[in-house]
């Protein structure tokens, strides 16, 4: 017995040496030292005879004819919200699904609209772009094609309004800022859930200072996509060719961080005064792909026996320039109710809207207001654009009418020759999360430097602005 605690002492002694000697050939860090991002992505210089496009203003259009191209779930309603608008005109309606189109001249024609010319070759969003009797393409597609037909819509002449995401990769983004500034077109993705009806109120508070400063925000995409990711043809969510599942086969970070994202980039004034610096991302491991496809396809299904990458829950923290911090979660294969949180906190008072909707103010700070008050808030500080265009929103629809809001913002502007609510940074900023984020998870989590796609123009605002037109 003796002897073998001799030697395990001795060996104690040679590891101790080893890890001695190892330590004292490495760099000794200590509090407060800093640690380089795992990849940083220098900013290119801005190309000759290009300049910012922030708060762009192109010349008014009377009546805004419209392409849209892709008639799946986003695109056909899509067709039905722009026939509300007077200023708007759909001339281009394409698919490569030929019934599809035929639902959406349906719509128009029941609308009292008439027909628009038809497409249904996968290529044709070239010809479209092409085309001189149309002002804007409203890309609908599946997200592979956002990027490439936005780009080639503003090389021809032509505003672009994208779904998201805009971009799957930072080259992607790149080229749609360069191409933006070189073209002088307006390139703006449909992020619908900044014009919902709180986000928008708590906007108007934190830029009437009802808040303080904002310290922290966070947002998230929760939301239970398990049975429309495995619809097959014909089964209701159908994703068309099954393309959303194979982003959850090839990828693991936050894939669609847009919806959390974006109303409180705005609040946050990202772009505009700030932006965002660094981020890092973790994801849990997959568990719900799997176990969901063996329930319905069978253990030794195709379905059942792949390998997804995407983990169920990702979770992003983002650091700004001015030291705000931001959180971004991604989980669509877990039983939960909806969420996209939307919760803004400030020095004087603080925002939620999921899962309990809230607000909390000082000096009272750590109770919820009453019912009573949280509505008397919010009728106070509705947005005005809510009031000039809420009602019909609600009566129109499309998630409450948030989705008709966005739609009538983006004519209005065209229509009034003004900025669009969001621009093309707000579309680079925001996709790019995508690549960035999964870098990081796949670097464990380390910090990743965030472009700046304005190149230093972020500092010449100082809020985001929702333009109105003169005489409104």
């Amino acid at each position: 017995m003796k002897s073998f605690i001799k030697v395990l002492a001795i060996v104690a002694v040679a590891i101790t040496a080893v890890m001695s000697a190892s330590c004292d050939s490495q760099p000794s860090y200590r509090s407060g030292d800093i640690f380089e991002p795992v990849e940083v992505f220098p900013t290119p210089p801005r190309p000759e005879g290009q300049t910012h496009v922030l708060e762009l203003r192109a010349d008014p259009i009377d009546t805004v004819r419209v392409a849209i191209i892709g008639l799946g779930m986003r695109g056909q309603g899509a067709v039905r919200r722009l026939s509300f608008i007077d200023e708007a005109l759909v001339v281009v309606v394409a698919d490569v699904v030929p019934s599809s189109v035929a639902r959406a001249q349906q719509t128009l024609s029941r609308m009292g609209r008439p027909a628009a010319d038809e497409y249904f070759e996968t290529d044709s969003w070239r010809e479209i772009c092409r085309r001189d009797d149309i002002d804007l393409v409203y890309i609908c597609t599946h997200w592979d094609l956002h990027a490439p037909i936005a780009i080639y819509a503003m090389e021809n002449g032509k505003h672009v309004a994208t779904e998201i995401p805009a971009a799957l990769t930072l080259e992607e983004c790149w080229d749609l800022v360069n191409t933006a500034e070189r073209t002088r077109r307006h390139m703006m993705m449909l992020e619908n859930c900044n014009y919902d009806f709180f986000e928008m109120a708590t906007l108007n508070m934190v830029q009437q200072g009802l808040f303080g400063e904002i310290v922290h925000a966070e947002g998230a995409y929760i939301h239970d996509l398990r049975s429309m990711l495995f619809a097959e043809e014909g089964e209701r969510g159908h994703y068309w060719d099954m393309w959303r599942l194979r982003h959850n086969e090839e990828k693991d970070g936050s894939l669609y961080p847009m919806h959390g994202l974006g109303p409180i980039a705005h609040a946050l004034n990202i772009h505009r005064g700030d932006r965002m610096e660094y981020l890092v991302s973790v994801s849990s491991n997959q568990f719900g792909l799997t176990a969901y496809a063996k329930e319905k396809f069978g253990e030794d299904s195709d379905y059942a026996t792949r390998e997804y990458k995407k983990g169920d829950m990702n979770t992003t923290i983002i650091k700004t320039a001015r030291g705000r911090t931001i959180k971004i979660q991604h989980d669509i294969t877990s039983p939960r109710p909806y969420s996209r949180i939307h919760m803004l906190s400030g020095t004087e008072g603080f925002a939620q809207k999921w899962p309990r909707t809230g607000i909390a103010l000082e000096p009272d700070g750590h109770r919820w207001l009453s019912d009573d008050r949280l509505d008397s808030l919010l009728a106070v500080y509705e947005h005005p654009i809510v009031t000039m265009v809420g009602e019909k929103a609600r009566e129109v629809g499309g998630h409450g009418g948030m989705d008709f809001i966005m739609d009538y913002r983006l004519i209005y502007c065209l229509h009034h020759g003004l900025p669009l609510d969001q621009d093309v940074y707000d579309a680079a900023e925001w996709s790019s999360v995508i690549e960035l984020s999964q870098i990081s998870v796949k670097n464990n989590g380390m910090p990743v430097q965030v472009p700046d796609f304005t190149r230093g123009a972020w500092q010449e605002l100082s809020t985001v602005t929702y333009y109105l037109a003169d005489d409104e």
